[in-house]
Formats: C-alpha cells, structure tokens, sequence
C-alpha cells in the first residue's frame, strides 16, 4: 500500500511522494514546517493509510534520548530489596519500555511518530543515531540486545527551532511542509466544512491571506487557526458582506482565532489607526 490524500487529510503531490519514499528506503521520515500545518497529523494518516497501528513519542525539553529506549527504576529496586520484595531479584521488574522499544517489540510493523524533535537539546538526536540507523539498542542492565522485529515507519516532525545534527539529518529523508496556496487551502477547508458556502468561503480565504501577509506579523496565523476562525464565522452565521466591510489592515473579527500575541494585535491597532488617519 502507498499513502495518498485520505478522506480527513489533503496530502500535496510532493508530500505523498516524500513519504513513499521513506518508506520504500526504510529511512526516516523528517518533516519541517511552520507549527500547524498538519505535520503531526500526517503521521496519524499514514497509520491509518498503510494499516499500521501508531506510536506515538512526544518530545519535550526534559525528554531524554535514553527515555526512548528504556528506563531502569532503580530507586523503586532499592526501596522493594529494603522492604524484602521478591521482585528485586528480576532486574526486569524494574524496566520500563521506551516508545522505540515498544515499536521494535510490536508483533507487526509500525508508524513510530517522534513529534518536534527540535525541542529537545542538541545531543537528544544525535543520541538516537545508532537505534535508528541499525535499529537495535544493547539494555545493559540484563546485557540482551532488543532488534526490531519489523522495521518501523518513522516520522520525526520538527518546528525548525532549532538546527538538527548533519550526521543525523544524512540518515532522514527530508521533507519541508509549505503552507497551503488558496487552492490547496480551500480543499482542506471544505474537507472540514463540507457544506459552506463558496462565496463565503472565497472572502474568508481571502482576508485570510491578506493577514498573512501583513509586514512585521511576529507569528503567522496558520492551517488549524484558519480551521478555528472558519468554525467561528459559521457559528456566527458571518456573510461574505459582513468580512468585506472590514478594512485591508483592520483587526479581524474573531481575530483571537488568529493572531495569538499581543504585539500582532496592536500591529493591526495600528495599522487600522492609520488607515483612519488618511482618510
């Protein structure tokens, strides 16, 4: 089975075949791109697209590499061995299986999911080098060997917030999420809403845009902030009328769907201050 756009997800050309391609060369799968464009997401569709059940890892500035492959709990083994608990004399007892192991140890082949791998510190990939690449890791503690079973599928997404090792960006295929143009946008947008209107559909994507596109905007309103925005101009019952009257650089309706700071907010204060000004 190859991925392609499911019924939930509008998958580009390049994207489909960017993760054919890992998966035919049994490499990683590492996607960039600006938060909230479906990176996540798209390993949930890959799952459900190849048959595949999902694990999922995410990873936050605490997140170990080690964490991944296994932890060893050896102060509850101290405070079991202190109370005379037959269980300190199985180390195994005390082993907790990491994401990876878990993925190795599955009776069928997986999706492994390393969600925003960039958050973690610079060394957490280059930790995961060998594991990944031979797909094997030692547990010292009871000196075996876990192998993978079946080869996992592996996507790893990052946020770009922070440069990844060349040694282990040389072992991923790559792929950049851009955002969506009108036409691709408008198609996930339907997806979510099937039945809105085009006009109104038309104006929103509209404004949506002009919004992005506004200089100096700190954070970029993006695919699942449009989706929220959509979701409330509908509750709202809004017309094509009602999102023309506004101004080029005036504050959106509803706009704490969209803009998520403060300094974005006042941006578009003032842009709207000015545009008054020069009437």
């Amino acid at each position: 089975m190859k991925f392609a756009t499911t019924e939930s997800y509008v998958a580009t050309d390049d994207l489909t075949q960017a993760v054919n391609a890992a998966v035919l060369l049994a490499r990683p799968l590492l996607v960039k791109g600006e938060p909230g464009t479906g990176k996540t997401e798209l390993a949930r569709q890959v799952a459900t697209a190849l048959g595949m059940p999902l694990i999922e890892w995410h990873v936050k500035s605490t997140t170990k590499a080690q964490q991944g492959l296994y932890e060893y709990d050896a102060v509850s083994r101290l405070r079991d061995s202190q109370l005379g608990d037959a269980r300190v004399h199985e180390v195994r007892n005390y082993i907790r299986k990491g994401k990876l192991w878990q993925a190795f140890d599955a009776d069928a082949r997986v999706v492994l999911l390393i969600d925003e791998i960039d958050k973690a510190d610079i060394e957490f990939p280059n930790d995961l080098l060998q594991e990944l690449d031979r797909m094997e890791f030692h547990v010292y503690e009871t000196g075996e060997t876990i192998r993978a079973r079946q080869r996992p599928v592996v996507i790893i997404t990052s946020n770009n917030e922070k440069e990844l090792p060349d040694a282990f960006l040389r072992r991923c295929f790559f792929h950049y999420i851009r955002f969506p143009d009108p036409e691709t946008l408008a198609a996930i947008v339907r997806m979510h809403f099937p039945g809105i209107k085009e006009a109104l559909l038309a104006e929103a994507l509209t404004r949506f845009f002009e919004i992005r596109e506004v200089p100096g905007l700190k954070k970029k309103p993006s695919t699942s902030e449009v989706l929220d925005w959509l979701r409330l101009l509908l509750a709202e019952d809004m017309t094509p009328e009602d999102l023309r009257k506004e101004a080029k650089n005036s504050l959106p309706r509803l706009h704490g769907a969209l803009l998520k700071n403060e300094q974005d907010v006042q941006l578009f204060e003032r842009l709207a201050f000015m545009s008054r000004g020069q009437r």
